[in-house]
């Protein structure tokens, strides 16, 4: 994204990141330590089929944890667990500092109102316009039309889309959707972002699009996250990149630094196998996670 609007990223990054003594930038500004998710051994499971089993971790104020795993291990099911959409069989989960494990319908959907999702896919709604989409939360919620149209428009400007604004998503191409899912996922200022593959499907190019934006909400906003991805290329960009609001665009980090409120989890038959940073990954011997990795 350069600085006259146009988004033309580069496709090249590390698909994996290179060895050496790796340290952290300086802090940045808006990071805290307060938790905004965690999990205290967390158990679900469908049937007598166990999906996730003992899960436990935190995501601090300002914090991206990158979740990765094979297909079908419960990265999604992780997400939908954050949102209250599923209930653990066992476990306690607090989000915002309240235990939703047990919360009312009504409470979830309150304290949805704080919380982005990305889907898969981009999710949206083919009846609707694309203003109507970003804004669709804002409509339920019985806002001004006026104040709607305000709020989605600075989304849209946000991920570069504002001209889409009366366009229906059968116009957009399959990158645009993604972004105006991202618009979306932004418009009531959430204080976390949970993104679902946001680049599954999408070709390299497209997806450095898309990362490049989950990297302009992590580092401008300083919004907390979870990203769930299967490219590896996608994770160690997000570790090994910042936005420059200077530029208007991503851009590397010096030589063996990583960004500080960045790290991994990793997910493998229900069990969390890692959660740690960049450097803890890339140098583990775990046989799973060198295989992974490789």
């Amino acid at each position: 994204m350069g600085a006259s609007g146009s988004f033309e990223p580069s496709a090249s990054g590390p698909s994996t990141v290179p060895g050496g003594v790796w340290t952290s930038p300086p802090a940045a500004t808006g990071a805290g330590t307060e938790p905004v998710v965690v999990f205290e051994d967390v158990s679900i499971g469908f049937g007598r089929d166990p999906v996730l089993e003992g899960i436990s971790f935190e995501i601090r104020t300002g914090e991206t944890r990158i979740l990765l795993g094979p297909a079908g291990v419960g990265k999604s099911v992780l997400l939908k667990l954050v949102n209250g959409l599923l209930r653990p069989d066992s476990g306690r989960i607090f989000v915002f500092g309240k235990e939703i494990s047990a919360m009312r319908e009504q409470d979830l959907f309150e304290l949805r109102g704080a919380i982005g999702t990305v889907f898969q896919e981009g999710a949206l709604f083919d009846s609707l316009t694309v203003r109507d989409n970003v804004g669709y939360r804002l409509i339920e919620e019985h806002i001004p039309d006026d104040e709607i149209t305000r709020r989605v428009t600075e989304a849209l400007r946000f991920v570069e889309l504002e001209q889409t604004l009366n366009k229906f998503p059968s116009e957009l191409s399959g990158g645009m959707r993604r972004r105006v899912a991202i618009a979306r996922a932004i418009v009531t200022n959430p204080k976390l972002i949970l993104y679902d593959s946001p680049t599954g499907g999408l070709d390299p190019i497209t997806s450095t699009t898309i990362i490049q934006l989950v990297m302009k909400q992590r580092d401008v906003s300083h919004t907390s996250s979870i990203v769930v991805t299967h490219r590896l290329q996608d994770a160690f960009m997000l570790a090994t990149h910042r936005f420059s609001r200077s530029k208007n665009e991503m851009e590397a980090l010096p030589p063996h630094q990583i960004n500080p409120h960045t790290s991994f989890m990793m997910l493998n038959r229900g069990k969390l196998v890692f959660d740690g940073s960049t450097a803890e990954l890339v140098h583990s011997t775990d046989p799973f996670i060198r295989e992974y990795l490789s």
